[in-house]
């Protein structure tokens, strides 16, 4: 699933191409990729009652308008205009949003923008994990309940985000209430890099470790994006471009291999319901250790 690095590359990949544009038209082929205001919070295609989508004015989808800014919380992109409506894009887990002036659409394009200067603005999503929310006064209500921002943390605010929790460390870095953009990859990259074991107990960290762990969030997640993210699968930048990151995991997925910086075998458990990797000898397990 794309984190932070793929969706700040997809950002600055889309910037250029959208930055005082108009949008002259929009054409929506699945209704229920769109959170429209009234919708059920997480969309029509994760809820289970009878319930009808209603229309709603296409300008909320940008219609008509000239794309201002494109700005991004944690995993999340805002697209928004002159009149500050926003649309924020969630990628799921096979989201896609590319610009480009050829006519052709990828296969399962929901969204399509049609723009000023020619060329088009689509939103894909083969699983429909993805969803596209309407926020006609811009992101800023949406992302307040968000966590802060992964890329600029800092100790004191991500320690203070920790203190209260008995969850493993690993298990609140996935929450995005408690840090915006971390998610599987780089979380178990920032613990090996910081030295902390992923089921070490959350409030356990003192200041000291808490300063390190933000220090390798920042430096992972930066380092991701200067390879322009992490494709495992399905992700491309707004041009269609792949990330290169994931030929610099040091732990990800290389659960048996040895660890490149001790040449210990990396072990795998399950944390949070996800898949974990880390070095059982950089990163001894602790006393304050939930079980894995």
């Amino acid at each position: 699933m794309p984190e932070l690095p793929e969706a700040e590359t997809l950002r600055r990949s889309l910037e250029p191409a959208l930055l005082g544009r108009t949008v002259e038209r929009v054409t929506v082929r699945r209704r229920d990729v769109i959170v429209a205001p009234g919708d059920p919070a997480g969309g029509f295609s994760r809820q289970r009652a009878d319930t009808k989508p209603v229309r709603f004015p296409r300008e909320l989808l940008l219609a008509h308008g000239r794309i201002e800014s494109l700005t991004r919380h944690g995993k999340q992109l805002a697209i928004t205009d002159h009149r500050g409506h926003a649309v924020i894009v969630h990628l799921g887990m096979t989201g896609s949003v590319t610009c480009a002036a050829s006519p052709k659409h990828p296969p399962h394009t929901h969204v399509t923008w049609q723009l000023d200067d020619g060329s088009t603005l689509r939103f894909a999503d083969a699983r429909r994990f993805g969803l596209l929310r309407l926020a006609p006064d811009g992101p800023a209500e949406h992302w307040a309940r968000l966590g802060p921002d992964a890329l600029t943390i800092r100790a004191a605010a991500l320690h203070g985000q920790l203190t209260d929790t008995l969850r493993p460390i690993k298990a609140a870095m996935l929450d995005q209430h408690v840090l915006a953009g971390v998610g599987n990859i780089y979380a178990d990259e920032a613990l090996h890099a910081a030295a902390i074991h992923p089921a070490r107990i959350a409030a356990s960290l003192h200041c000291d470790e808490a300063r390190a762990l933000a220090r390798a969030v920042r430096r992972v997640l930066s380092a991701a994006i200067s390879q322009g993210g992490s494709t495992i699968r399905d992700y491309r930048d707004g041009s269609g471009r792949p990330g290169s990151f994931q030929s610099r995991h040091r732990v990800y997925g290389r659960a048996g291999l040895p660890c490149l910086a001790c040449g210990s075998a990396l072990e795998r458990c399950l944390l949070a319901q996800r898949t974990t990797v880390f070095c059982p000898n950089c990163q001894p397990s602790p006393r304050t250790a939930a079980p894995a």
